[in-house]
């Protein structure tokens, strides 16, 4: 089944936010949150808000609260020297990338139903301990973190509730491994894959 398009002002908004969401891929989020039970609702990866707008609009017409998860000092891929770092999001005064500034306009139109966290998800992960019936993975990719944030959260996933990794290739060539591992590590821990579209895989718990 093909996702329904975005709202037209929840699309615009999404349209204006700098991130790396595909399209297809939002329409996809979108629609599947739509579908997840209410309750709450956890983001891992907040960056400028791009997919907390659209998680956001879902939760507000679900009746349900979204928590979304960031340093906001950016992932690997984000620092200088890699391919999508970008200068206008560096503080000129710490010299750090810093999304937090360009995030906080989204947090204000969307504050009726998300609440933001300012930290590592290790940090979070200590005293995390509400039941999930949404959990979007889109942090940080590398290996150790990637594991780290679905061994801190997946647990809290309720049966029956929605499993969301985004940025998975099998294909090494196609991006970085550890989504893909992250995935087939949640295959053997009680959920089932009930969707693809492109990089964004979506899992139920039994």
């Amino acid at each position: 089944m093909v996702p329904a398009s975005l709202p037209a002002e929840v699309a615009t908004a999404v349209a204006n936010t700098k991130g790396f969401m595909p399209q297809d891929e939002g329409e996809a989020l979108h629609a599947h949150a739509l579908r997840s039970s209410p309750g709450t609702w956890l983001e891992i990866g907040t960056y400028c808000g791009k997919s907390t707008l659209i998680l956001a609009d879902a939760a507000r017409r679900s009746g349900s609260s979204l928590v979304t998860v960031d340093h906001h000092h950016g992932s690997e891929e984000n620092q200088p020297g890699w391919e999508w770092h970008d200068t206008a999001m560096v503080d000129p005064v710490s010299g750090r990338l810093d999304t937090l500034p360009t995030f906080r306009p989204v947090l204000d139109s969307v504050a009726d139903v998300c609440s933001a966290v300012v930290g590592s998800t290790q940090q979070v992960a200590s005293w995390w301990a509400s039941p999930l019936t949404l959990l979007f993975l889109d942090g940080n990719h590398t290996e150790e973190t990637a594991q780290h944030d679905y061994a801190a959260f997946a647990p809290f996933v309720v049966p029956g509730g929605t499993l969301l990794v985004h940025d998975v290739f099998p294909d090494p060539a196609d991006g970085g491994q550890a989504p893909w591992h992250v995935v087939q590590r949640a295959f053997s821990e009680g959920f089932v894959e009930i969707a693809q579209h492109g990089s964004l895989r979506v899992l139920r718990r039994t």
